[in-house]
């Protein structure tokens, strides 16, 4: 294995110089002698050593990023979007999958902390989160990703949750649809709460009743007339589960909003097990805009989430922070948009494809890089 003294052989030059040439500093090098230290160090397939590096410049280039389920197709777009961002900046991206599990979610908190990760990015699990302190102990930068932490001085990159639920309600009530119920996701968390709220705050605003089920309740109970809501988890059975639930109650609900792509899946299987046609008889519309969504039948209508610029928000966020760890929280609140498709009564585009607009922070992102 090639040497930093090999290359200054062959280079002609001096191991310091090799040195101030990989590492872009912290002394010039004139123009042709860089050349032929990059020439020699392709030559002979020099690789620095990455744990020497790391300990002379007191940086990892590393990221840990935690997620609550590797196997949600929505976390696995995050997450191949901010390993983008961050491979692009320098960083490796290292991912720790918690499956929801408090403990487990501390333990690779602690675990990236000992390998002296340069940052973090954090998408909570539910539940305690005992982590808190020891990460605020460690002082290791970090921001948190589409969730948010109520009574904690962090730094967020989330989405309009509330705005985005309140716009595919008004969608789905623009095609003449009454009786707009929602499976929800579990209670308690934020994308859940506030995806509610603006489904709720559409409805009333339509001078229609929302219900305020939770656990395993609609609302039916206190209030027959209102719009049923059901909670459930981020997922396919869930959502099946919950689907089936609501709809073999209620064949008078004509349409749902759902807060997750994933939920909405698991709706449409148990709409067909039911003979319940969309969107003929059930118009629907969901939340994030996975790619899976495209291929449905009919292809699903969703609040799409822009996984770029959230990513590319978050790693800056979080550069920004390992520059200067004083800069106060921030709080960044990206817009969705609707990518209007067969499921809520829209034009279903051939084969599932569709080439959604950009959404206003995309346009403008676009428009500042270039």
């Amino acid at each position: 294995m090639a040497t930093r003294q090999d290359v200054a052989r062959l280079a002609g030059t001096s191991p310091a110089v090799v040195s101030y040439v990989l590492n872009n500093g912290p002394r010039s090098v004139a123009p042709a002698t860089k050349e032929r230290v990059l020439a020699a160090v392709r030559t002979l397939d020099y690789r620095p050593n990455a744990v020497a590096r790391s300990l002379r410049m007191s940086q990892t280039m590393t990221l840990g990023l935690v997620v609550p389920d590797a196997a949600n197709p929505f976390f696995a777009e995050l997450a191949r979007s901010l390993e983008d961002h961050a491979w692009a900046a320098g960083y490796t991206l290292l991912v720790g999958n918690t499956v929801d599990d408090p403990g487990r979610e501390a333990g690779y908190i602690r675990t990236f902390v000992d390998r002296q990760v340069d940052g973090l990015v954090l998408i909570p699990s539910q539940g305690d989160r005992p982590w808190r302190a020891e990460l605020a102990r460690s002082a290791v930068p970090s921001i948190v990703f589409d969730r948010e932490l109520t009574g904690v001085a962090a730094s967020h990159v989330v989405v309009d949750n509330a705005g985005g639920a309140r716009a595919a309600t008004e969608h789905l009530l623009a095609h003449g649809r009454r009786r707009v119920g929602c499976i929800a996701g579990p209670v308690g968390i934020h994308p859940t709460v506030d995806r509610v709220v603006g489904w709720r705050t559409a409805l009333e605003a339509a001078g229609l009743r929302a219900g305020s089920g939770s656990g395993g309740t609609t609302g039916w109970e206190a209030l027959p007339e209102a719009a049923p809501l059901l909670h459930g988890q981020f997922g396919r059975l869930d959502g099946y589960r919950s689907g089936r639930a609501l709809l073999s109650l209620d064949r008078s609900v004509d349409a749902l909003f759902v807060t997750s792509d994933e939920q909405a899946f698991g709706v449409l299987r148990a709409a067909t097990e039911l003979g319940i046609r969309v969107p003929e008889d059930l118009a629907l519309v969901s939340f994030d805009g996975i790619a899976a969504g495209a291929y449905t039948c009919p292809a699903l209508s969703t609040m799409r989430q822009p996984f770029e610029g959230l990513a590319r928000t978050a790693v800056r966020r979080l550069l920004g922070r390992m520059r200067d760890p004083d800069l106060p929280p921030t709080r960044d609140v990206l817009p969705v948009s609707l990518l209007a498709r067969g499921s809520c009564g829209c034009l279903d585009p051939a084969g599932g494809e569709h080439a959604p607009a950009s959404t206003p922070y995309e346009a403008e992102e676009s428009r500042s890089d270039g």
